[in-house]
């Protein structure tokens, strides 16, 4: 079974990079914004929809970056083969969301929003000259993360 992935590099004007951290059934991730593929829907549709759902955020998709190219079996279902896609993205709006600091920074309505849904999410910035590998989980973020960090690449 394939589960088809899609993520969002958003880079503000200070040259930083969006990242969320989740909580999802008692594992800490820090992942790029973005999610998976439903049928019926390309990856550009996917991945306006994620961040309208995640953080109520209008957003242009800019360029193709990265396509796993290698097998990845998925953290969460050892039967599941993960490829994700990831583009460039530029937001058509102010980010309405609260934005942290620190990493796994929840309010206290989504310390109880998790004792339902066993999921919770937060956002912050990392300055793309600070970002390294060992900042996400993932491990085809991290293949993201030494991308960006190596080449120069347009945003748009």
């Amino acid at each position: 079974m394939f589960n088809l992935r899609v993520y969002g590099l958003l880079i503000n004007d200070k040259q930083e990079v969006l990242v969320s951290d989740e909580l999802i059934r008692g594992s800490y991730i820090t992942k790029f914004p973005g999610g998976g593929l439903e049928f019926g829907e390309g990856t550009r549709d996917c991945l306006t929809r994620e961040f309208k759902e995640e953080l109520d955020l209008q957003i242009q998709v800019g360029s193709h970056i990265y396509t796993t190219d290698y097998f990845q079996i998925s953290a969460f279902n050892p039967q599941h083969q993960i490829i994700s896609i990831y583009y460039y993205v530029k937001a058509l709006e102010p980010i309405k969301m609260l934005l942290h600091d620190k990493p796994f920074q929840f309010t206290e309505a989504q310390q109880k929003q998790y004792q339902q849904t066993q999921e919770i999410e937060s956002f912050r910035f990392i300055p793309l000259q600070k970002i390294a590998a060992s900042d996400v989980t993932l491990p085809i973020d991290k293949i993201v993360v030494e991308m960006i960090t190596k080449q120069h690449f347009s945003p748009l």
